[in-house]
């Protein structure tokens, strides 16, 4: 673990603890329960997020993509009579060629993320309702999908299975973006791009790939929200989840300049995040401050990122400065 990681494990601790004294019932099982089961949903999209931040992206069409996805997912299997497994493959492909029509233009077109994911953001969210004619896509009174809702809304030992695959996903992520020669490639892009493509990484590959990465997982995600809500709403369906995704990736240790990050903290990020959301319930706060707390939450770890790459770059220059000073060098002498 990094430093970083270190240090929010120790803060999603003091956090727990906080939250255990001011209301014991933070420790129930039936809520553990529920804090696990949303911590796996907003996790999901959370790490997808992640891929593209780690190359000096962003993805702000998170939320649209899960409420688009969602409502043909339903369709598929609830009025089209297509069985669940296809459905769901369907339903990640589509995820995928919306991430590479992402990546694309941003890598051919040269289009900053922000405009094209924004453009998404507003695109895919206005054909959802237009696919519902401004509608709710849901399940009739009757619809059964026994082992769709057991392997995606079920629980095992009473762990929700949203929990196991967000689990299940960080390890695979962690695996790729840590330990692999792409994962390599993926910090390198975004820690300077035209560095990167000099020293023979195929960058708009890289990008590309993060993009495709990021929507597949974020339909692997839809699926989840869909059998959890099991009515959608496009125009509200998956608002402002983007934000979530975000701020968990910021709390990990991932910059928006990108080149850093890691897994764990996403996890962390996550995990603290969802506690902070059930204080705010316990505490009965109204739910309408849960937006304020996601923006301060973005703010503070914007904040944190930003002073200490000032200190890293200020302790850099000082370290070159204190080598190069007389007498830091000795020299050999030679041989007469």
């Amino acid at each position: 673990m990094q430093k970083k990681d270190i240090g929010l494990a120790v803060l999603v601790l003091v956090v727990g603890a906080v939250v255990a004294v001011i209301n014991p019932r933070f420790l129930s099982p039936i809520n553990l329960a529920n804090t696990a089961n949303l911590i796996g949903l907003f996790g999901l999209f959370s790490i997808a997020e992640a891929f593209v931040i780690v190359t000096a992206g962003i993805e702000l069409s998170v939320g649209s993509i899960i409420a688009l996805l969602g409502v043909i997912f339903v369709d598929l299997i609830v009025n089209q009579g297509v069985s669940w497994p296809v459905a769901g493959l369907i339903v990640m492909l589509i995820g995928g060629g919306l991430g590479a029509v992402h990546g694309w233009l941003v890598t051919a077109l040269r289009l900053q993320p922000f405009v094209v994911t924004l453009c998404g953001l507003l695109i895919y969210r206005g054909i959802a309702r237009f696919y519902t004619k401004d509608g709710t896509a849901g399940f009739s009174f009757g619809d059964d999908f026994p082992a769709l809702e057991w392997l995606v809304a079920g629980r095992t030992a009473g762990v929700p299975h949203s929990f196991i695959a967000f689990a299940v996903i960080a390890v695979v992520a962690w695996f790729v973006l840590h330990r692999t020669v792409f994962g390599r490639h993926l910090f390198a892009v975004g820690k300077n791009e035209e560095a990167a493509r000099y020293s023979g990484i195929n960058t708009r590959q890289v990008i590309v790939a993060a993009y495709v990465i990021c929507a597949v997982l974020t339909g692997f995600s839809a699926i989840f929200f869909a059998m959890y809500t099991r009515s959608i709403h496009p125009a509200s369906h998956g608002s402002f989840y983007e934000l979530y995704a975000i701020a968990a990736a910021v709390l990990g240790g991932f910059s928006l300049r990108g080149g850093e990050g890691s897994i764990i903290g996403v996890v962390l990020g996550v995990v603290l995040l969802q506690m902070l959301q059930n204080l705010v319930n316990l505490l009965g706060i109204p739910s309408s401050l849960n937006f304020a707390v996601m923006g301060s939450v973005i703010l503070l770890g914007v904040i944190a990122d930003n002073q200490i790459s000032k200190h890293r770059s200020a302790r850099r220059q000082a370290n070159v400065l204190a080598s190069l000073a007389p007498g830091a060098v000795k020299a050999t002498p030679g041989k007469a």
